[in-house]
């Protein structure tokens, strides 16, 4: 099978030759392990899949310092609040649908699909309409709204819900086969709202953004989200990465309860990819495919390849997925790439 194959018969909950292995967040060693860019990194680790790029919009303080044009608060590329508050707050930070198209340069997509064609092409970011709404506001702000005023945070969700289906449409039209949509939702020990607020808030945005797709669509959450996963097969998502081991998530169980319905991708403990025990990492990459594989399972971390990971720990978690999905020890060379 092709790469490209592999994805999406997964996505389908179908069995392909083999385990695709489809690490969404993969950039912050790419620089250091001598890469050119995300999409090599992608190839160079044995993943099926490959990110096409993309770039904040023109002017943007996101990740640098001052309000964005979303209403996000930056100091030293950090996140630390939200400022939309009224009315007149949501219609200033919320960019018209149309400068979609600024967040990619053309160019550089079709490089990267002339470079791996037989990969899936993917488009993965942080813009679900639950983050986004909350991250604009402020944790605490949104919090209160939702009790006192959640009429104004429907209009909030609803923007960016608009935001976030023309993105993806524009990914789409340049080639992009699986939208990965962030829409973190967790927290260690359940939902950061109530089901019955998110079966009333953010359900039908998520199922506005899945019937505007002609592709699938994988919900990205980092926590504890099992009692969402039931809205998340409402909504019509092809299948949910994250599946959290650290928030209490156990695979077996979520693929006994939703593997029917959602493919089922991630759950390889982050933590680990941060110490120093090969073997801890090994196992659990070992453990992740007997609980998800064969059928509507992809392999990946529960969440990214973050700075602060031991570099030699995440060649070695790549390194395993390779040996145990194909049953033969490939060793992963990443100091010479430049083929690629």
């Amino acid at each position: 099978m092709l790469p490209r194959e592999r994805v999406l018969t997964a996505l389908r909950r179908g069995a392909s030759d083999r385990t695709p292995c489809f690490e969404v967040w993969i950039d912050a060693f790419v620089a250091d392990f001598g890469l050119p860019d995300t999409a090599a990194a992608h190839v160079a680790f044995g993943q099926d899949s490959v990110m096409l790029p993309s770039q904040p919009l023109p002017g943007s303080q996101a990740w640098g310092d001052g309000i964005d044009e979303f209403g996000r608060v930056w100091r030293a590329g950090q996140y630390i609040d939200g400022v939309i508050d009224s009315a007149e707050d949501l219609a200033r930070y919320t960019p018209p649908p149309t400068r979609a198209s600024e967040c990619f340069a053309p160019a550089l997509v079709d490089d990267v699909r002339r470079r791996y064609p037989d990969h899936c092409h993917f488009f993965g970011t942080h813009v679900g309409p639950f983050q986004a709404a909350y991250l604009a506001m402020g944790m605490e702000r949104f919090m209160l709204r939702l009790a006192d005023d959640p009429d104004f945070v429907a209009a909030l969700l609803a923007a960016r819900t608009d935001w976030a289906i023309a993105l993806f449409q524009h990914a789409v039209a340049l080639g992009a086969e699986v939208i990965v949509m962030g829409d973190d939702a967790g927290h260690r020990h359940g939902p950061l709202i109530s089901p019955a607020l998110w079966r009333r808030l953010v359900l039908p945005c998520h199922r506005r953004i899945v019937a505007a797709l002609p592709v699938p669509v994988i919900w990205h959450s980092d926590g504890d989200i099992t009692k969402l996963l039931p809205m998340a097969v409402e909504a019509g998502f092809a299948g949910v990465h994250g599946l959290e081991p650290g928030a209490g998530v156990d695979l077996a169980v979520v693929k006994a309860r939703f593997g029917a319905n959602l493919a089922l991708m991630g759950n390889v403990d982050v933590r680990l990819l941060c110490g120093d025990d090969e073997a801890a990492v090994r196992a659990d990459v070992a453990r992740s495919l007997a609980q998800g594989a064969p059928d509507g399972f992809l392999l990946s971390t529960c969440n990214s390849i973050f700075s602060g990971m031991n570099p030699t720990l995440v060649q070695a978690f790549f390194a395993a997925e390779t040996e145990l999905i194909s049953g033969a020890v490939m060793p992963i060379n990443i100091m010479n790439m430049e083929k690629l």
